[in-house]
């Protein structure tokens, strides 16, 4: 097993998934405590099909490099959520599921109609679930994804206090002059860029997985904000890790394999948890 290891770690295209995997996995699980403790976990799934039907203009048009549409697209549609959500006439939940299934739906339409791809079904597949795009990233990718990375844990040091208040009481955060609004679009502009980097790792129909189930697993344990967001960022890194060297080794799905490892993960965290509360 470590000889096999060792054999697939001298090929770049193997680092350069463990280099991603670990940044996305970082900053998916920063702000999953948030989204979970305002009730907005679905996000992720709306603008994973937003960020679906990008790809597929992108592919449409021949792009080189689709982040450059994908991402403002994908930024621009997590702005439209946060304002639509706010609408009296349309709720959050239902914003985020016209926007969502319109995208998946224009998206998938698209691809039909203009791909010139012999193997449509399987670009699909790899687009939703993330298949093999991990392990074919060039190295202008990782350098794109360590940049947004980094911009992303910075940003949230920077309004770690901000994002704090706002999560738990945004009326009492505004009471005393936080503009709240301002740091639910810094939170949503984050999530969009953690989808979209997210794509490559597990594909759009399981990034959900990636954001929310290391802050439940975390939960099941520890109650402060600052524990469980530090607990769900380990236990996000070291999934995803095993997730892929799982699927080296035994030749699965490499976004499947990681969502099943953190299923595994709040089973065994929510099984612990009620032996501790006993």
């Amino acid at each position: 097993m470590i000889n096999t290891l060792i054999h697939y770690f001298s090929f770049p295209f193997v680092r350069y998934a463990f280099i991603v995997g670990v940044l996305i996995s970082l900053c998916s699980s920063l702000l999953g405590v948030t989204l979970v403790l305002k009730r907005f976990s679905f996000i992720g799934d709306g603008l994973s099909h937003v960020a679906f039907g990008g790809i597929c203009i992108a592919a449409v048009l021949n792009l080189s490099n689709n982040m450059f549409l994908v991402l403002p697209l994908t930024v621009l549609s997590a702005i439209l959520l946060l304002r639509t959500g706010q609408n009296a006439k349309i709720k959050g939940d239902a914003s985020i599921a016209l926007i969502s299934v319109s995208s998946l739906a224009i998206g998938y339409l698209l691809m039909n109609i203009f791909s010139k791809s012999s193997n449509l079904t399987g670009d699909v597949c790899t687009t939703l679930f993330g298949s093999t795009s991990i392990l074919t990233l060039k190295k202008s990718e990782v350098w794109l994804c360590v940049i947004l990375s980094v911009c992303v844990i910075v940003a949230f040091i920077l309004f770690y206090n901000k994002i704090f208040a706002v999560t738990f009481d945004q009326n009492f955060a505004q009471a005393i002059g936080t503009h709240a609004s301002i740091y639910n679009l810094v939170i949503a502009i984050i999530i969009a860029i953690i989808i979209v980097l997210a794509m490559n790792l597990v594909g759009s129909l399981l990034i959900s997985a990636l954001v929310i189930f290391p802050a439940l697993s975390s939960m099941r344990l520890f109650k402060s904000f600052k524990t469980v967001t530090i607990c769900s960022s380990v236990i996000s890194v070291v999934c995803s890790v095993s997730g892929l060297l799982i699927s080296i080794l035994a030749g699965t799905p490499v976004g499947s394999t990681i969502v099943a490892v953190n299923l595994f993960i709040f089973l065994l965290f929510s099984i612990i948890g009620k032996f501790k509360t006993r």
